[in-house]
């Protein structure tokens, strides 16, 4: 198994990955790739199923489409195994157009992004599943889950059927860096919004008569360290905006931010800790704080010595990747939510750089690499 693809297989993940970036997939628009991905799921001999996806999710979403299950029957005994990516992009991921570089890199034109993030996980499952069936080569049962809306915070898998799934492992290719690089812990995710409430009034003739809301917003604020909070939490306060003029007191201001930990009552604990300063400063001043929270991912830990971490180790080992390397991110993905649903998942790189920004790429020889290990854990 080790070693690199044939020239052919690298000229065709090239091509499927140009044709696949073609499509406009920012998240809640995801139907025409996903119509695509459902025809070579069922050339490389899938059986495919949409019904899988709460109908609240497709009324809110019209332009988005159901989560795509797939199902390949195994021909030797084991246990059945879940393959997963996601099929939206970040924006600005409309009109984008991908060429190879003479270094043997995927860039976009610059003024968008390329879309590696997630179609290289895409790319890695559907080749593991079309040399599976050219070569004949003997598997257990797969199973492939390609979600919608995932960037999001991993809205649309939020709504999927998870009784469908018979697989108690899971590889989700959905994480940057070299080949060989699995994430085997992730944060919880909470985001909150806080609206300040105080009384607008002439800046100039009667600002006593006015309750700032700015000044509340301010004076809580600093009683909050941001960034890395301890070794294992970060707090963000990202958008603050309000007031209606230069010479009114400001009535009204509305704050945004998340906070993220490897633990998840730390994190459910700071988020509290964050709305009732807030709550208790705005009555003191006179006013009211409006807060809500929105618990999107909850914070998990694969145990090293699992089955699907075991799996791993041997599927990489044997395409000549020496020192795979477990890690642990604060980003979130499907496996956080694979994960609530009793079901073991580890995220994998799967040669994408520099994710969310212009500058995304993703380098063709790590892509055929992560194509052979796709292929290898479908068959070790």
């Amino acid at each position: 198994m080790g070693g690199t693809g044939s020239g052919t297989e690298s000229n065709r993940i090239v091509e499927n990955f140009i044709k696949l970036s073609r499509f406009d997939s920012e998240s809640f628009h995801e139907r025409e790739i996903a119509e695509y991905v459902i025809g070579r799921l069922v050339s490389a001999g899938a059986e495919v199923r949409t019904d899988t996806t709460d109908e609240k999710y497709l009324e809110a979403h019209p332009d988005s489409f159901p989560n795509i299950y797939g199902f390949l029957p195994g021909n030797r005994e084991g246990e059945p195994i879940l393959f997963s990516a996601h099929l939206d992009t970040v924006s600005p991921g409309n009109g984008k157009k991908a060429y190879v570089t003479e270094e043997g890199k995927i860039i976009s034109e610059g003024n968008t992004v390329l879309g590696a993030d997630d179609i290289s996980g895409i790319i890695s499952i559907l080749e593991g599943l079309e040399r599976l069936k050219e070569g004949n080569l003997k598997h257990p049962d797969i199973e492939i889950l390609f979600t919608v809306a995932e960037e999001p915070f991993c809205e649309g898998s939020r709504y999927f059927d998870y009784r469908i799934l018979k697989s108690r492992s899971a590889y989700v290719f959905d994480l940057n860096g070299p080949v060989g690089r699995a994430a085997i812990a992730a944060p919880t995710i909470i985001s909150f919004e806080i609206g300040i409430e105080g009384k607008g009034a002439h800046a100039g003739f009667v600002p006593e008569e006015g309750i700032n809301a700015l000044n509340i917003a301010v004076e809580t604020l600093v009683d909050f360290k941001t960034g890395h909070i301890d070794e294992e939490t970060t707090v963000n306060f990202g958008t603050i905006a309000g007031g209606t003029g230069k010479n009114i007191v400001p009535e009204n201001i509305k704050i945004t931010g998340e906070v993220r930990s490897l633990n998840h009552q730390k994190a459910s604990d700071e988020v509290e800790r964050i709305l009732d300063r807030f709550q208790q400063n705005a009555r003191k001043a006179g006013g009211l704080a409006h807060c809500r929270r929105n618990d999107h991912i909850r914070a998990f830990k694969t145990d090293e010595n699992a089955l699907v971490t075991d799996r791993f180790l041997k599927a990489a080992k044997s395409i000549g990747i020496s020192r795979p390397e477990f890690i642990v991110t604060m980003g979130g993905s499907d496996g956080s939510r694979l994960q609530e649903n009793g079901i073991k998942a580890i995220v994998l790189a799967c040669a994408m750089e520099n994710v969310h920004t212009t500058r995304e790429c993703a380098d063709v020889k790590e892509l055929e690499r992560a194509a052979e290990l796709a292929l290898a854990l479908m068959t070790v």
